[in-house]
């Protein structure tokens, strides 16, 4: 190994700091993920939709548009969407004016599994992750997460 080559990975400390993060930020996402799926019979996946389409003009978007949304590729969101029409969770229907787009519409239903969702998960977002940390670590944490996603935009 040369010397320029050692000066581009990670440290030793770099690296446990980087395992600790992404160790301890999955450990989270399974417990809220499991508590999710426990309350509510709704998988993250399903809350991820169900809320950008919540979020939505008329409760629809185009899979295109809720694909980039959660950071999903398109395949894998077009199967999962299917697992959510035959729960009755969403509608997909042609686009108007578009041959290929798919626009997708929040049912009754959804929006009912949603809302009774909201609240528990909320709970469970404020015991595992807010109670943990003091005032000052979450300012960190967003301080954090702000520069993890400006040095990841597009472009960078």
């Amino acid at each position: 190994m040369t010397h320029e080559t050692r000066r581009t990975v990670p440290t030793r400390d770099q690296l446990r700091i980087w395992r600790d993060y992404i160790e301890t930020a999955e450990a989270l996402r399974v417990r809220l993920a499991g508590r999710l799926q426990q309350h509510s019979a709704l998988s993250s996946g399903d809350y991820q939709v169900l809320l950008a389409l919540s979020e939505a003009p008329e409760n629809t978007l185009r899979s295109s548009e809720i694909a980039t949304a959660i950071g999903w590729e398109r395949s894998r969101l077009s199967h999962h969407l299917g697992r959510m029409e035959k729960r009755e969770l969403i509608t997909r229907t042609a686009c108007n004016d578009s041959v290929h787009g798919i626009d997708v519409r929040l049912t009754d239903a959804g929006s009912k599994a949603f809302r009774a969702s909201t609240a528990p998960h909320l709970r469970d977002i404020r015991e595992l992750f807010v109670d943990a940390l003091s005032p000052e670590q979450l300012a960190h944490v967003e301080e954090f997460t702000g520069a993890l996603r400006r040095h990841l935009e597009p472009g960078d």
